[in-house]
């Protein structure tokens, strides 16, 4: 299975962009799915997760009630719906993908399926 992660782009402050991660290869199976982001110069950090069996959903604080995680299994895909966003949203966004939960979903280190990213500038 490969991940690749499309949709990013420049967007002003306060307004909207839908990230998607496309599996190709077999059919995703994992259990978690997650988003990651990296702003220049900074660790790569958790921004949200759906725990697939369950469809839990998980997110960082700082995006809490203006992102949304979903998943759309029968197109093999992942979304972002990344709204009202701000100039600290900034950053490469990466998805993954884990076949087995981990209590630890946000610790990037966990994951070893990755997409190559997307870059998304949101100018104040």
């Amino acid at each position: 299975v490969q991940l690749q992660a499309s949709g990013g782009g420049l967007v002003q402050a306060g307004g909207s962009l839908r990230l998607s991660c496309a599996a190709s290869g077999r059919t995703l199976s994992h259990d978690a799915l997650v988003w990651f982001r990296q702003a220049p110069g900074k660790e790569r950090e958790f921004v949200a997760a759906v725990r697939r069996p369950t469809r839990s959903t998980y997110y960082a604080d700082s995006v809490k009630g203006r992102f949304t995680i979903s998943t759309d299994n029968s197109k093999n895909l992942l979304y972002l719906q990344m709204n009202s966003l701000k100039p600290e949203d900034t950053a490469v966004y990466y998805c993954a993908a884990r076949l087995i939960w981990n209590v630890q979903y946000y610790n990037p280190v966990h994951y070893s399926l990755w997409g190559q990213g997307t870059l998304v500038t949101v100018s104040s």
